[in-house]
Order: structure tokens, then sequence, then C-alpha cells
């Protein structure tokens, strides 16, 4: 039986791919073949499913990609879990401690409490956090994969 790969997905990983981002429908749509063929597991919060409609105002998903979304996030490779309270106030000790804006700690807290080593995302001020939380320090980075495959549609 081979191993699974478990990784979280910040919230603007999944909006590049939805709206396909040309700085990140690549690398977000390796990873993603690598989950389609169960070599990965992408775990995200629950917040996930509200904030990737929108971000910010130049980021957003429009009514009409709605089904889309809905049928993305029921993919047997994408692990929703749960803010519980457990969560949240470990998501606050990152914001007064690590200096996380609010929303992005919840993203991390709850990685940390699954208990995964990888956090991708391409949040500048997230990125710059690489190897500085958590116990063993979560990996921060762009989503990849080790050898992607060449897409040649």
């Amino acid at each position: 039986m081979s191993v699974v790969e478990r990784r979280y997905w910040d919230s603007d990983c999944f909006l590049g791919w939805l709206n396909q981002e040309p700085d990140k429908e690549d690398l977000c749509g390796h990873v993603l073949t690598e989950a389609d063929e169960g070599k990965i597991l992408l775990v995200t919060s629950a917040l996930t499913l509200a904030e990737v409609l929108k971000i910010d105002s130049s980021r957003r998903i429009d009514i009409d990609q709605e089904q889309q979304v809905i049928n993305f996030f029921k993919n047997e490779y994408i692990a929703v879990r749960n803010v519980t309270r457990h969560i949240a106030e470990s998501a606050r000790e990152l914001v007064w401690h690590k200096g996380i804006d609010p929303k992005d700690a919840i993203h991390v807290a709850t990685a940390i409490d699954a208990g995964l080593e990888y956090f991708n995302t391409f949040d500048k001020n997230l990125l710059r956090k690489n190897g500085l939380i958590g116990d063993p320090p979560l990996i921060i980075s762009r989503p990849q994969v080790d050898n992607p495959k060449l897409r040649f549609d």
C-alpha cells in the first residue's frame, strides 16, 4: 500500500486554480493531478469553502461558477476540517505571538492541528513564516510536486 502525502492548501491555492490565474494554474494543476491519482490528500479548513469565493476585490469567483465550486470541493482528494474551539484558540495565539492575520491563523492552526508537515500558499506574509511556526516547524511553500507531468493540452 502506498503512502499518501497529506498537505494543507490555503484558500488562495484553490482560488488561483478555479480562476485559472496564470501565475498559479500550472503549479496548482500539477498538485491536483497528483491528488487525482491518489498520491496527495489536500487538507483545508471549512473556512476555505466561503473564503475561496472572494479573497480580495480583484480575486473573486462569480455566481455562474457556483456548481463548479460545489462539485470541486466534493472531490475525494480534498479533506475539509472544521473550525473547532481548539483551532480558534490556537489561531488566536498565532495572531498574538506570531503576527499572523486572523483568517490566515485559522488556516495555519488547522494545519498544525491536523499534524501536517506541508502548508501550500501564495500569501507572501505566510511564506515568510516558513520553518518558524509549529513543532516540528511547518514547511510553508508554494504548491509544487517533485516531478511534474508535462501537460500537452
